[in-house]
């Protein structure tokens, strides 16, 4: 095994067939669209579940994404590689997509690795077959027009964060649109993910305590 296959390699070697409490990707689409019977058949019979130990690459820059991935367990950050510094781009946990999402819809190399920060497990769509539920069913379109409506509203929400001058500000709107994660993410990777260092994020999360502590005790 090479490092640059693997994070298809963990996908491949943990494949299974659906089980039970895992999410079914008809599921998640009839959140956004109502899927027919035969559509929703149609998309569940072409997933499977798959599994990635802490710390391992689910995609590696210049690898190209094969899958879509709903994440059943676990937390995945995408990052870039500037010089000797890795930039965490975004953080997502359960019940969201992952992908290197220009690298699935294009079948060309990612610009961004990804990697699991728990032991995660994921229900995994081949991107052939999601162009064939394209094909087939007029309302698997419709519901993934709506998904990807919510991240490129997602995309905006990144994009607005790293433009947030002052660090608090910028924390704090973290905390809005992220709350699930302040807690359980590591540190130097909510830091990089705030474009501010691990010092500067654990004095604003020291004087954020202190001043619950304060209001607490009056």
């Amino acid at each position: 095994m090479t490092p640059s296959i693997e994070g298809l390699y963990f996908v491949e070697k943990t494949k299974s067939s659906l089980q039970a409490g895992s999410l079914l990707p008809s599921a998640f689409l009839n959140v956004f669209h109502q899927l027919s019977d035969k559509a929703a058949r149609f998309i569940d019979s072409k997933a499977f579940t798959c599994s990635i130990p802490k710390g391992k690459f689910l995609v590696r820059h210049g690898q190209v994404c094969p899958y879509i991935f709903l994440v059943n367990r676990g937390i995945f950050r995408g990052f870039i590689i500037e010089g000797k510094a890795e930039i965490t781009t975004w953080i997502t946990a359960e019940n969201d997509l992952v992908s290197s999402i220009s690298s699935f819809f294009s079948q060309t190399p990612s610009l961004e690795y990804i990697q699991a920060l728990e032991d995660s497990e994921m229900t995994a769509l081949r991107f052939e077959d999601l162009e064939a539920a394209y094909q087939k069913f007029p309302e698997v379109n419709v519901a993934a027009r709506l998904i990807f409506q919510k991240i490129y509203q997602q995309a905006e929400q990144r994009a607005y964060l790293t433009r947030i001058t002052k660090a608090s500000t910028r924390y704090a709107y973290f905390q809005e649109i992220q709350p699930e994660l302040v807690n359980r993410v590591q540190l130097k990777y909510v830091a990089s993910h705030l474009g501010m260092t691990l010092e500067t994020l654990s004095r604003l999360r020291s004087a954020i305590s202190k001043t619950y502590n304060e209001k607490v005790e009056k």
